[in-house]
């Protein structure tokens, strides 16, 4: 599976961001997708799992009840709402895919990332 991530930009603290990330290759159907972020000099670190069915989602703790992670299977792609943005959460979003939920915490496809920048 190929995954393409698109949405970030620059706004300003309290706003909102969605990101998308489309999958081509084949259709998802029983796997996890999932959203990770990097800012330099860090590792990379879990935002949000969700199985593609839409359910057993997960969210870090930085981030729950702020982001809400959604899938479309019509058009095989997963979102990554972003509301009440923090300048901590200033850093390279990328999108993610595993056959179960420990691969995609672990030994994911990887999209290219996507920058989010959020200004104080």
């Amino acid at each position: 599976v190929q995954l393409q991530a698109s949405g970030g930009g620059l706004v300003q603290a309290g706003g909102s961001l969605r990101l998308s990330c489309a999958a081509s290759g084949r259709t998802l159907s029983d796997d996890y997708v999932g959203w990770f972020r990097q800012t330099p000099g860090k590792e990379r670190e879990f935002v949000a799992t969700v199985r593609w069915s839409g359910t057993s989602k997960s969210y870090a703790d930085s981030v729950k009840g702020r982001f809400t992670i959604s899938t479309d299977n019509a058009k095989n792609t997963v979102y990554l709402l972003m509301d009440s943005l923090k300048p901590e959460d200033t850093a390279v979003y990328y999108c993610a895919a595993g056959r179960t939920i420990v691969d995609v915490r672990t030994t994911p496809t990887w999209g290219q990332g996507t920058l989010v920048t959020v200004s104080s």
